[in-house]
């Protein structure tokens, strides 16, 4: 006769003790390859099975070496999740600390990039090696809330003994998957944990529906850009002839003229500017526009043409880069990282690596990772005008530098060395 699973929320929930033990057999027993009472609920038998299959050793913790902290404040900043971080504090961090659990938020590589919540508890972790920057990944750790849940797409809590790995079986941890809205791309996993003894029967939907919040914050923010690049292309696409539409990096489509409206446009994997054939418009033309592409259907590539670019500096606390050429002019307003930058590129024509401009914004040659990061960020609003090894603007691109007319107002959040050089000079060059 069959074996039922194990009904480990309503078992949990009158006896953790009494569940603990009984999940302690069942464990030892099919890792043993040995008959049990009642069978591993089937999402983490088949993660077993998994471990089996991939070496996991269930007795011996094993720990890949965290990331460093500039590599996990690089991941921080170029993750999606930074923008729901909000959501996820307000909706777990609070009852997670009284109930005295932590909350983790790890990347789509199971790298652990933040982690809040009771001191005891973070203490518990640290032993347990859920540390930030460490691997969570299933075919690394075993069977957890982190990686299992990345690895079935839903969310899933893993009790006591339920972990794989015996030095985790007096933990409980309850993970669920938040996906980007845009295209169902996992971007990474929320998760509540604590020692077993604080589980909880609403723990996973409680997690499940934070999780879901926050990917309706992320469709939030992906319409609100998608009208921001909906008003650059209008005043384009007005002077244009032909068919012609405006998609976002990832070929969502905010504008449309001369042809039927479609809500996403399949664009190349790195797409550049040039000609290309794509579904449903068939041969067009790629160029650069804002935070997006012109695609102009039934054309060869348009020429780059002269490009103008003009940097803004001259007011004291809002900074913009205007490009004009051949898709038309579009201005985009800049954070003070990215005026820092480019105001730097504008200067140094002939181009910076990311060392040089490590030490000229952070007075530390050793920060490439961010400003790497930065300029992969500038790249996407730039696209062809910005180019690197060395970072540099276009040679045939015109650039002008708008600049205060008192100098000590360059930029006056910024700590950079070369802009505090720029204020105390007499003219700024």
């Amino acid at each position: 006769m069959a074996q039922a699973p194990v009904d480990v929320t309503r078992l949990a929930a009158v006896d953790a003790a009494g569940a603990a033990r009984l999940l302690s057999e069942v464990r030892s027993r099919t890792l043993a390859g040995r008959p049990t009472r009642v069978a591993p609920r089937p999402v983490i038998g088949r993660s077993w099975e998994r471990m089996l299959r991939s070496g996991v050793d269930p007795d011996h913790d094993f720990r890949s070496g965290l990331l460093p902290r500039d590599e996990v404040e690089r991941r921080r900043e170029t993750s999606a999740l930074r923008h729901v971080l909000p959501v996820l504090r307000e909706g777990l961090l609070s009852f997670a600390d009284a109930a005295q659990h932590i909350m983790v938020v790890a990347d789509e590589d199971g790298r652990v990039l933040w982690r809040e919540g009771h001191p005891s508890v973070l203490r518990k972790a640290d032993g347990l090696g859920f540390e930030l920057g460490a691997d969570w990944r299933e075919d690394v750790v075993g069977t957890n809330g982190v990686g299992t849940a990345a690895v079935v797409r839903r969310p899933v809590q893993v009790f006591a003994s339920e972990h794989f790995v015996r030095s985790h079986t007096t933990w409980t941890c309850t993970g669920a998957p938040v996906t980007d809205p845009r295209d169902g791309r996992l971007i990474g996993v929320v998760d509540v944990s604590g020692p077993l003894e604080t589980v909880h029967p609403a723990t996973l939907a409680w997690v499940d529906s934070v999780a879901k919040l926050a990917e309706a914050r992320l469709r939030e923010l992906h319409l609100s850009s998608l009208e921001r690049l909906r008003a650059v292309a209008a005043p384009v696409l007005a002077r244009l002839g032909g068919r012609a539409a405006v998609v976002d990096r990832d070929g969502w489509t905010a504008a449309v003229t001369g042809m039927p409206y479609t809500a996403r446009i399949t664009l190349p994997k790195s797409p550049v500017p040039g000609p290309r054939w794509l579904p449903p418009i068939g041969p067009c033309s790629l160029e650069p526009l804002a935070d997006g592409w012109l695609l102009r259907a039934g054309e060869e590539a348009a020429p780059h043409g002269e490009a103008h670019i003009v940097l803004d500096l001259s007011r004291p606390h809002r900074w913009s880069l205007t490009v004009s050429g051949g898709a038309g002019s579009w201005t985009r307003e800049l954070s003070p990282r990215h005026a820092e930058l480019l105001c730097l590129l504008a200067v140094h024509r002939t181009g910076r690596s990311a060392a040089e401009l490590a030490g000229e914004v952070f007075a530390d040659p050793a920060r490439t990772v961010t400003v790497r990061a930065e300029m992969s960020r500038v790249r996407r609003y730039l696209g062809a005008l910005l180019e690197h090894r060395p970072y540099r603007f276009r040679e045939d691109a015109g650039v002008r530098l708008l600049l205060p007319d008192d100098p000590r107002d360059l930029l006056p959040q910024s700590t950079a060395p070369s802009v505090r050089r720029g204020r105390a000079a007499s003219t700024v060059p």
